[in-house]
């Protein structure tokens, strides 16, 4: 009657005998907690024959659990069934199922009912019903769902509902004012929808959770949440509240445990109260973007803190005594701060041993890196990026065990980089741009085997090219720009160097010989012609707040230094400009059809530009200007279809330039430098009437008189006839002879000079 089988790490195929046990009141399988911390975790699945079976049998199930079980081949008309246990189902929950399609209403109908859950299926669809709801449902959930539509205003008719979340769902339109009328309710999660309007004055004075984070609701703080003495749970971020707060209200909240008022710049926030009995449980505290210029008074009251955000505010000055002293003395249990974006000045804070998430960065923060910070080992993330920092490196930071991210970028920091990091790292994320270090890279770099992206552009380094990252399978940023690297760049030894490379930055370097071909070949992420991907490199988080870190890199885009604040997955590029590069250019190139930008420029690269560059479909801009290269423009690059930004001057092209697609949209610059160029946008016309030399009839080189040779012999042959005339109206002969060479000389000139003034 009774199976229970949950967290038992069992995995495959359910099987179809299960629905023989047609006896059975409860059936559990919930594998949701092992699931939901490991994405790749291996799950128990269900067909829908085994399915439909057990819904037939299983008659008298009143409660089925099947949290994080594989049910993606289960469809919509397999899903209906479910009604069928209409006189005896109290409790179904199929979170994390990956089912799909839409859900009917009539589940929310079944008499019965009591507890409904749908999360964490994002495409599994659905609306609510506008009549009809089971009135003994006590608890529904559907967040993180493609449910969509309005929430209608019959939910008010619920009058046993505890608890409703749909966070993370589709849902807009005005928030029902019955929703607020529901007496029993405990628990109301409508955060990162659409949903509009005002907030209404709230029946129930036993709510404890609430959260209404990222919506459009545009109306005054509600004053009447202070009536909610059970109330642990508070997000309003990102709400569009207005209006004056008092924070010292917030001391009739006594339970409360998590504070969120972020990004409500609208709100007026008074952080003055220093009475001892504000917030005296609170662990979690979140106001950034809140035009804070202060540090709150109620902060070193907190006894219990464990994270807190004060990001992206005002609050200037030197760190106050009494911050440094709770860190060492009192906020043992804290493991995250974020002081990020503020105008703080003075040494930087020390954070105790047990914190997990530290930035301070873009402050006006000196002195040198505290030596102090090897104590704090059990960091994941340690973001100190824009301040003014002096002093060297650490050695200590590359043994700390668990440090996903090292952000030291833009400080004034010196000396070798780390040379101990240890095997076995944690290490993702490390940029160290921006700064003055020197010396060679460290071999040891090698053990970051999980690095994602190493940038180490604008510093001093002298090196030859590391070729010994090249087994960094994960590697999809290397930024090495604007350094002292040198020699030729080769790729040998990994069996498949830089698989998954998406952006590669050696420019302004001192780096020789021919461009790196054995690398080039095997970038491997960047042939891939599925470029959907939507997501971001270097997405981290920690504790209860996410996406707390996303990674950045600087780059040369369309001829312009842009910094992406987040790394899209289908972002590519090639950067090689400004080194000693020579050769040709290889034909490989063009099998990077994921390739956005491309920037060869300044260099001495001979030969012509393959047709295979045609291939490169999703180019935003090329640039191979300042270099040797000759012969004509393909007709192949016009088919680049979002090719915006496109500078071949300063070579040796010639020719006609290619029209049509994107090619009538480039100017004059992108071809600037290249005499034997013509046709638009030049004034340079390819008429053999209007210029010399006519491409039309002298175009094939394997005739032996190409263009080139019948121009140096007409100019030859012109030279020797003025010279000829000129000596013999000189000597005096005939009158007419001489009036004809003098003739022909003026005509000459006056040709050349217009010849020079059109180009």
């Amino acid at each position: 009657m009774h199976l229970n089988l949950s967290f038992s790490q069992i995995s495959g195929n359910i099987p179809s005998t299960i629905s023989h046990l047609s006896k059975l009141l409860s059936l559990d399988l919930d594998s949701f907690y092992l699931t939901s911390r490991d994405p790749n975790y291996p799950r128990m699945s269900l067909d829908p024959y085994t399915w439909n079976k057990l819904i037939q049998n299983a008659t008298n199930l009143r409660e089925l659990n099947l949290n994080g079980v594989d049910m993606s081949s289960i469809g919509d008309s397999s899903l209906s069934l479910l009604t069928n246990l209409s006189s005896s189902l109290i409790s179904l929950t199929l979170r994390d199922t990956k089912l799909q399609g839409n859900l009917s209403s009539d589940i929310l109908s079944l008499p019965n009912l009591q507890i409904l859950s749908f999360g964490g299926n994002k495409d599994l669809g659905g609306e609510l019903p506008k009549s009809n709801w089971s009135t003994q449902l006590r608890r529904l959930g559907l967040s993180h769902t493609a449910f969509s539509g309005n929430i209608p205003d019959s939910i008010g008719h619920m009058k046993s509902l505890k608890m409703l979340g749909v966070r993370n769902c589709n849902f807009d339109g005005m928030i029902p004012s019955s929703l607020f009328n529901l007496t029993q309710l405990s628990g109301l999660d409508l955060s990162d929808n659409h949903l509009t309007g005002s907030i209404g004055e709230f029946s129930s004075y036993s709510l404890e959770y609430l959260s209404l984070s990222n919506n459009k609701l545009q109306a005054n703080f509600l004053n009447s949440i202070f009536q909610f003495q059970n109330l642990t749970y508070l997000n309003l971020s990102s709400t569009d509240l207005s209006g004056h707060l008092d924070l010292h209200q917030f001391s009739k909240l006594k339970n409360l445990k998590y504070l969120d008022l972020s990004h409500n710049s609208l709100l007026s926030i008074n952080f003055d109260s220093t009475a001892d009995y504000i917030l005296p449980n609170l662990q979690f505290l979140h106001l950034s973007y809140c035009n804070i210029s202060s540090f709150p008074k109620f902060l070193p009251l907190l006894q219990n803190l464990e994270e807190l955000d004060l990001s992206h505010n005002s609050i200037r000055g030197s760190i106050p005594q009494w911050f440094h002293e709770k860190l060492l003395h009192l906020w043992k249990n804290i493991y995250l701060i974020d002081l990020s974006f503020n105008k703080l000045q003075g040494d930087l804070p020390i954070p105790p041993n047990g914190i997990q998430f530290f930035s301070v960065s873009n402050n006006e923060l000196t002195g040198n890196f505290p030596s102090a910070m090897c104590n704090v080992s059990s960091l994941n993330i340690l973001n100190l990026a824009h301040n003014n920092l002096t002093g060297p490196i650490p050695q200590c930071l590359g043994t700390f065990p668990s440090l996903w991210t090292l952000d030291l970028q833009k400080n004034n920091l010196y000396g070798n980089i780390p040379g101990n990091f240890s095997k076995g790292n944690a290490l993702e994320t490390i940029k160290l741009n921006d700064n003055q270090l020197d010396g060679p890279l460290p071999r040891s770099l090698a053990h970051c085997t999980n690095l994602e992206v190493l940038d180490l552009a604008d510093n001093n380094i002298e090196d030859a090219f590391p070729h010994w990252l090249e087994s960094l399978q994960e590697l999809q940023v290397l930024s090495l720009r604007s350094n002292k690297f040198h020699g030729v760049i080769t790729c040998y030894g990994a069996k498949l160097p830089f698989l998954r490379l998406r952006i590669f930055d050696v420019s302004n370097n001192n780096f020789s010989g021919p461009l790196p071909t054995s690398c080039i070949k095997n970038f491997q992420e960047m042939m891939n012609v599925n470029v959907s991907q939507t997501g971001s490199i270097g997405l981290k988080n920690t504790g209860t707040t996410s996406n707390l870190y996303n990674d950045s890199v600087v780059v040369v885009m369309k001829g312009r230094y842009m910094e992406l604040v987040r790394i899209i997955f289908a972002f590519m590029t090639i950067d090689l400009s400004n080194n000693m590069f020579e050769g040709e250019l290889p034909k490989v190139i063009g099998e990077l059809h994921s390739l956005k930008g491309l920037n060869l420029s300044q260099n001495a690269i001979t030969g012509p530009i393959p047709r295979s560059f045609g291939n490169l479909r999703n180019l935003e801009w090329l640039d191979l200007s300042w270099n040797r290269l000759k012969g004509e423009i393909p007709v192949a690059l016009i088919n680049l279809n979002f090719l915006a930004v496109l500078n071949l001057s300063q070579n040796q092209f010639e020719g006609i330039i290619p029209t049509g697609g994107q090619f009538n949209t480039f100017g004059n610059d992108s071809y600037a430098g290249n005499p034997m160029l013509c046709g638009f946008p030049l004034s340079k016309s390819c008429n053999k009437d209007e210029d010399w030399p006519p491409h039309s009839t002298f175009h094939h080189e394997e005739s032996g008189f190409g263009w080139k040779s019948v121009a140096v012999g007409f100019a030859c042959g012109l030279v020797f006839g003025m010279l000829l005339g000129y000596n013999v109206f000189m000597t005096g002969k005939s009158q007419w002879l001489a009036r004809l060479v003098e003739g022909v000389h003026i005509s000459g000139v006056k040709r050349t000079n217009n010849r020079i003034h059109a180009n």
